[in-house]
């Protein structure tokens, strides 16, 4: 009976206190990012971090993109500096040495979270900016892996379970969906605002004045066309 109270009260202590995040980096499958929203939307994600290309295929989100927050940057390590800011911990989904099973929810804080690309799985410079990795078990034999939206939808409902987000109202055999914010256009790509375009101009002078980048300076190339056309 001690052990449950003091379980409980584990979980009323985390209420409320934390976030989670999505990285989009390095997905080959564009349309993936409009299913991935939808699971971002259904499991409490904070924001949904797209880094390089701002364009995406919003098929197969149900209009869920119009109730998550995007927030662009040209480089990784851009991103991962506005995280640190914020307290959030950086974690791989990759089945690499070390990496710990989800269902463990081997989580500590806010957590950003970093899915491979479908082929080649995480990069070199994204497993750089991880502070920890998690694998998602299998128990069947037919695949060698999960598409990255299956993956992502089962990461972060294991991740609100530990966080204690609460559960979205039901009405019927669904949940109920909030209403579409205000002026809020269907999504297919991320246009700046401006204070996202002043926050990001301050962490490049940042990085500079403490010379971040020295030992790569192609994080500051557009990754793209796309890149190009809307720096500021």
């Amino acid at each position: 009976m001690a052990s449950l109270v003091a379980s409980m009260g584990s979980e009323d202590s985390k209420k409320g206190k934390f976030e989670s995040f999505v990285i989009v980096h390095n997905i080959a499958k564009r349309h993936n990012v409009g299913t991935l929203a939808r699971s971002a939307a259904a499991f409490g994600v904070s924001e949904i971090i797209l880094v390089g290309r701002r364009d995406f295929n919003a098929f197969g989100s149900h209009g869920s993109t119009s109730h998550i927050r995007f927030r662009h940057f040209h480089s990784l390590s851009l991103a991962c500096a506005f995280l640190k800011e914020r307290d959030c911990d950086i974690c791989g989904v990759e089945i690499t040495e070390g990496a710990m099973a989800v269902n463990d929810h081997p989580f500590r804080k806010s957590t950003a979270f970093l899915l491979g690309n479908e082929g080649t799985g995480l990069s070199a410079k994204e497993v750089e900016i991880c502070d920890f990795f998690i694998y998602i078990p299998q128990y069947g034999d037919g695949t060698a892996s999960l598409n990255v939206t299956v993956a992502a939808s089962i990461v972060l409902h294991h991740y609100g379970v530990w966080a204690g987000f609460s559960e979205r109202s039901r009405e019927g055999n669904k949940f109920i969906v909030a209403e579409k914010p205000t002026n809020q256009l269907r999504k297919s790509h991320f246009s700046e605002t401006p204070e996202s375009v002043a926050e990001e101009r301050k962490m490049r002078r940042e990085a500079a004045a403490n010379d971040i980048f020295s030992e790569n300076r192609e994080d500051f190339a557009p990754s793209n066309l796309l890149d190009t056309l809307f720096r500021s």
